[in-house]
């Protein structure tokens, strides 16, 4: 017994100790699989704060490697190190994580060499590092890269930049990029090769790449010679040569390059039988007649294309706004040419079921409701929706109109959304300026274009319009005070008033061989009919003083001094078809002016004005605009009145009527002292072609031609003067600025020799 129970406990003995090794074995791994600490070693300018920020790795949670290896990808992301190395060290409370890393040098300073013909300060602006960061091979490249495209713009496309990298002890870097110039390679010849259809000359001029003369650098830059090879690709296959390839090749020659464009035209593919099918309910003359590519025209396609947008115009203009047309071109192999088919499904006609307006944050709905021609439960239509626009744009309230449509809630209905953004319509405005007529004047001006007498908060939103008004010059003065409401009892009636005074004193250089001195005002009431006709009346009641008559003037000019009354009915019939009233492109103004004072309206002096001007408007290339301006007046004394006073007679010359001229110094004058007298009857004419170079920019040229006669009966008799010019139009902040220079082709009246003459006015905008 004693022998089995030593064996028992010799058997019992090692399996406790396995037991208990086995315990120790598991909770010493246990341990080892978490993360006990984070050291970082080798950083002297990041700090471990920054570097740990960038690392998901935490004490106290298990090691990941997947986690690891993000976090080194991390850390090399951020720029800072050269390389980023993770060691592990074991010990009994888990593993530490040792994350030993390389910093890049710091870029201490960085210099430009070689720069000459570009500014540094600009070739560092361009830079994509900067001193104190750490150096980066990626962005010290693109700087080169920038630097090239600098010196390239500029014509340059010689010049080579190179970085030059230097390391010191301390891990700091200095960076000179080192600039080698060299001559801009001029381009003394361009050569057409292959274009047998198309002169030389058409060519070049289709290209913004010119040879080097006298205007014109003739820098090559490969930007603008690949958008001229695009353009006369453009070219190439709006004239039917689908095919055509162009290319380029150079060659240096002396002080310079020679560019070759080489061309393959291919084959001119024209326009054969043209088919319209599909549609229904407008008729194919009526289709035809938007169209602009006919049977044997070169083709283009987006000539085709263009077209086929005319046509969807025709049905959207007709309500068929879910129309569409599908162009389709296919190659006649017995003709030789390219029929063209449009197919047309008309759909149904769409209607209008709302109107939505939205960004209006002062202006009243109804304000902008009353200048629509298109309104719920109507028909869509296209030109109405235009003219609702043109309607709009004309009050100059907004500065953006966009209309689109959204669908209703039935079927073929459409909800019609007008969103604006409004533009400024009050403002505080006051300044100086200096003008032919007036010389120096200032001006202040207090006006608001979209008032509301009745919304004290805010004074805005009506669309009524109050201005008051002060200038003061060295020959002028004036105050005024106007309103009018164009709309009254919601209707397209307008009422409005002015009240003001107005002075001039005698200044003989400028047609005034006397002082005036005006106190009035007039109520006006009109209507507009049909969009395009307003019909009106006002009455107006002055009293005008003449005196400071120049001693040695004629009897013609000394019975002008004194006051006078005078009080006069006004009635007017316009028609306006521009398509805006502000910068006009096309259309029409027209208007007549009747002007009765005395007789039924009492007053000092009885007489008869009539006056009417037509303003002939179309727009040419490039939204240059030619606007031809007829003017004509007569007026007639009656009664115990013998002749019409001079402040209400017509005169001419100068910057308003005719230039090259001196102000009213065209038409009858004073035979002692040369002072305009002005006359009963004028007749003005001007043609002027305006051209933009820049948005705020256009160029001039006009003949003027006209003149004033002391007669009604006298009218167009003997000879008219004329003038050729030159002008500029510039908008600036401060308001418009004219500048004409005239060159009369006849003699003033009173001088002996023709003179060109300057014309300049800066004026305040609206």
């Amino acid at each position: 017994m004693k022998d089995k129970k030593v064996i028992m406990t010799q058997m019992k003995t090692p399996f406790f100790l396995s037991l208990l090794l086995t315990f120790a074995f598991s909770s010493g791994a246990l341990s080892q699989d978490l993360i006990s600490e984070i050291h970082i070693k080798g950083n002297k300018i990041v700090s471990d704060a920054t570097i740990i920020s960038k690392i998901k790795s935490r004490s106290g949670t298990p090691i990941n490697e997947n986690v690891i290896n993000q976090d080194q990808k991390n850390l090399m992301s951020t720029g800072f190190f050269e390389y980023v190395n993770v060691d592990k060290d074991v010990t009994q409370e888990g593993a530490d994580i040792v994350f030993i890393v390389k910093e890049k040098p710091v870029l201490k300073n960085i210099k430009i060499e070689g720069a000459r013909r570009i500014n540094k300060k600009k070739i560092e602006e361009s830079l994509m590092v900067e001193e104190g960061s750490f150096v980066d091979e990626y962005k010290l490249k693109e700087s080169v890269r920038k630097i090239e495209d600098l010196y390239i713009k500029k014509g340059f496309s010689q010049a080579t930049i190179v970085y030059d990298l230097n390391l010191n002890s301390l891990n700091e870097a200095d960076v000179s990029f080192v600039i080698s110039e060299k001559d801009v390679l001029k381009i003394r010849a361009i050569n057409i090769e292959g274009n047998l259809s198309f002169k030389d000359k058409k060519i070049k001029r289709l290209m913004k790449t010119r040879k080097a003369w006298l205007l014109n650098r003739g820098v090559l830059k490969d930007d603008q010679l690949n958008d001229d090879l695009d353009r006369l690709k453009d070219f190439y296959k709006n004239e039917g040569f689908t095919d055509a390839k162009v290319s380029f090749s150079t060659a240096k020659v002396r002080k310079g390059l020679a560019i070759t464009i080489k061309i393959e035209e291919g084959t001119r593919y024209h326009i054969g039988e043209i088919k319209i099918q599909g549609n229904k309910q407008i008729a194919i003359a009526d289709l035809r007649e938007s169209m602009r590519v006919l049977s044997g025209d070169p083709f283009s396609e987006r000539k085709v294309y263009e077209d086929s947008s005319k046509l969807k115009g025709v049905y959207v203009d007709n309500g068929y706004i879910f129309a569409s047309v599908e162009p389709l071109s296919v190659y006649n192999l017995k003709t030789g040419k390219v029929d063209l088919t449009y197919n047309i499904v008309e759909n149904n006609i769409a209607f209008v079921e709302k109107v939505n307006i939205k960004g209006n944050l002062k202006t009243k709905d109804k304000v902008i409701r009353r200048e629509l021609r298109v309104y719920p439960g109507d028909k869509f239509d296209g030109k109405k929706i235009r003219k609702s626009k043109e309607r709009l744009d004309n009050l100059g309230y907004f500065e953006e109109i966009v209309i689109d449509t959204e669908p209703g809630t039935k079927q073929d209905w459409v909800d019609l959304v007008l969103d604006v953004k409004e533009a400024k319509t009050g403002y505080l405005s006051f300044g100086g300026g200096y003008s032919s007529i007036d010389e120096f004047i200032g001006f202040v001006e207090l006006r608001q274009r979209n008032f509301d007498f009745r919304n004290w908060s805010t004074f805005t939103g009506a669309g009524q319009d109050l201005s008051v008004y002060l200038s003061l010059g060295n020959l002028t003065t004036r105050y005024q005070l106007s309103f009018t409401n164009p709309w009254i009892y919601d209707r397209p009636i307008s009422f409005g008033f002015d009240a003001y005074r107005k002075g001039h004193k005698r200044e003989e250089n400028v047609g005034y061989g006397y002082e005036q001195d005006i106190q009035g005002g007039a109520l006006r009431l009109s209507r507009e009919f049909a969009d395009k006709l307003q019909i009106g009346t006002a009455y107006r009641l002055e009293r005008i003083t003449i005196s400071d008559v120049v001693e040695d003037a004629t009897s013609d000019l000394k019975s002008e001094v004194g006051k006078n009354n005078l009080s006069s009915g006004e009635f007017f019939v316009s028609l306006d078809t521009r398509d805006n009233v502000f910068v006009p492109t096309k259309g029409y103004y027209f208007t007549n002016n009747i002007d009765l004072t005395g007789s039924i309206f009492a007053g000092d002096k009885d007489f008869v004005k009539y006056s009417t001007r037509l303003s002939l408007y179309q727009s040419l290339i490039n939204k240059s605009v030619v606007e031809l301006k007829l003017r004509a007046g007569f007026a007639d004394p009656f009664s115990s009145t013998d002749t019409i006073p001079i402040y209400k007679r017509f005169f001419a010359g100068g910057a308003s009527t005719i230039r090259g001229y001196n102000e009213r110094k065209v038409g009858p004058i004073d035979d002692v002292t040369d002072d305009p007298l002005g006359g009963e009857a004028m007749f003005v004419g001007n043609l002027e072609y305006t051209y933009p170079l820049a948005d705020f920019l256009k160029v001039a040229t006009f003949f003027d031609s006209g003149n004033v006669w002391e007669k009604n009966s006298d009218f167009l008799s003997g000879s008219l003067k004329s003038s050729v010019g030159l002008g500029l139009r510039v908008k600036t902040p401060i308001g418009p600025v004219s500048i004409d220079y005239g060159w009369p082709l006849d003699l003033e009246p009173g001088e002996q020799d023709k003179e060109g003459m300057f014309h300049f006015n800066i004026s305040r905008g609206f």
